[in-house]
């Protein structure tokens, strides 16, 4: 009986042992939230009315190569990036991949940075919904210099095919993504992260979008097993954001060939532009057509087009992309800078004129 009773206290006293062993094997929420913070950046860049200059970012090597959204940030000479210390320092972009929307930056002079390992983080299995998860971002700019990132919790909700639109934009990414329950894409949460509970990396948070189904708001973090197939001389090429970040961080990295627009149908407007000489020429008018939707407008030559529909225009080319893919008949709403002004008209734009029926002269 005596034999019975030890044995019994021996199992019971190496059973709490082993569990007290797990309990502190096991990370609580708060170092949790402490390491993913230690990887975290936040970004400073260019910015404009409804476009925050700030943003986040994810240090992927301990030399200070920053993972990022690929956005209007990146457009300065000025990019800044605040470490989890709160040193700051002035970053250069290293590789944009727009099918991925993703960047790479890079900081000098830092080393032993904590940081996330992209490959191994691509290699585990995509997490399930129903998984519960922690969300990471510099969301409204709460965090300045060494202050800790804000933190969500939820669940990811469901793991789909994104359709998004930014503004007039269709979203870069066109394959599946989370979906959470939280609402964690705010100004300043694109290039935040999504971990499980215990810190493992599940995905990079993505910039706010509406869904073109039901026109609201998309909560979702693009996953770090996410590959895109495009063509480069030729071939077909498939490359995923951990072979980005590799390559780019080698200084190897070639940039995918741009997919071909299906629905370009070059709708006549009657402006004619400034010489388009640079990549990002501004996107001033030299002249309008007499009686063309750009007159009847009340478009004028040397107005600035800034706005469309909400959305920001940085150069010609992005004016003729988004006037080019529209139906003919669409209507814009357009902001336009006429010396100091800043004027709102309205254009309707029209078939192309090889597709307008022909005008009998008298």
């Amino acid at each position: 009986m005596r034999s019975v009773l030890l044995r019994s206290c021996f199992l019971a006293v190496a059973g709490m042992a082993a569990l007290v062993a797990q309990a502190r094997a096991e990370k609580s929420g708060a170092d949790v939230v402490e390491e993913v913070n230690a990887k975290m950046v936040k970004v400073f860049g260019s910015g404009a009315r409804g476009l925050a200059p700030y943003g986040s970012g994810v240090l992927v090597s301990p030399e200070g190569h920053i993972l990022t959204v690929n956005s209007h940030l990146l457009d300065t000479q000025d990019l800044r990036v605040h470490l989890p210390d709160g040193r700051r320092f002035h970053a250069k972009v290293v590789a944009i991949e727009p099918q991925l929307d993703v960047a790479l930056l890079k900081v000098d002079k830092v080393e032993d940075l904590a940081h996330f390992d992209i490959r191994e983080a691509s290699k585990r299995p995509l997490a399930q919904p129903g998984t519960k998860i922690l969300a990471f971002s510099n969301q409204f700019k709460i965090a300045e210099r060494d202050e800790p990132m804000s933190v969500q919790r939820g669940v990811i909700a469901a793991y789909a095919k994104l359709h998004g639109r930014k503004g007039v934009f269709d979203a870069a990414i066109t394959g599946d993504v989370y979906f959470v329950d939280a609402i964690t894409n705010n100004p300043g949460a694109a290039g935040g992260v999504l971990t499980t509970r215990k810190g493992e990396l599940l995905g990079l948070l993505g910039k706010e979008l509406r869904n073109t189904l039901s026109d609201t708001w998309i909560n979702y973090a693009v996953p770090v097993q996410m590959s895109v197939e495009s063509r480069r001389e030729e071939k077909p090429v498939t490359v995923s954001i951990a072979d980005f970040v590799e390559k780019a961080m080698r200084g190897e990295y070639v940039q995918l060939k741009e997919r071909e627009k299906k629905d370009g149908k070059g709708n006549y407007h009657g402006i004619i532009m400034v010489f388009n000489a640079l990549e990002r020429t501004p996107p001033y008018i030299e002249e309008v057509i007499p009686d063309s939707p750009g007159a009847r407008a009340g478009l004028k030559p040397d107005d600035l087009i800034v706005y469309i529909d909400g959305e920001q225009i940085t150069s010609i080319k992005t004016f003729k992309e988004i006037v080019d893919s529209a139906p003919p008949g669409a209507e814009f709403r357009m902001e336009v800078r006429r010396g100091d002004r800043l004027l709102t008209l309205m254009l309707k734009v029209a078939e192309p004129l090889n597709k307008q029926p022909a005008v009998k002269k008298p």
